[in-house]
């Protein structure tokens, strides 16, 4: 499986969208530092995910929250 997700900093509220296959190990490389995008606002919790069965699937979703309607979509519906 391949997930999408969306972490919430506890710093300030950000948010952070993001895949993986495995969303446990990931969260912990986003509380870590080891991401390095998200790096200066960790801690991080996850407050959405969805599983896909494949990782082009999965990848196309991501891409769509991270622009346009799907940000939009993001806000109103996700979180």
């Amino acid at each position: 499986m391949y997930y999408v997700y969306i972490l919430e900093s506890k710093v300030d509220g950000s948010h952070y969208v993001g895949s993986t296959s495995n969303l446990k190990n990931r969260l912990q490389a986003h509380n870590t530092g080891s991401a390095r995008y998200s790096s200066t606002k960790k801690p991080f919790v996850i407050i959405w995910y969805c599983a896909f069965r494949d990782k082009t699937t999965a990848i196309k979703f991501e891409l769509y929250l991270k622009h346009g309607s799907g940000y939009a979509f993001t806000k109103n519906h996700l979180i």
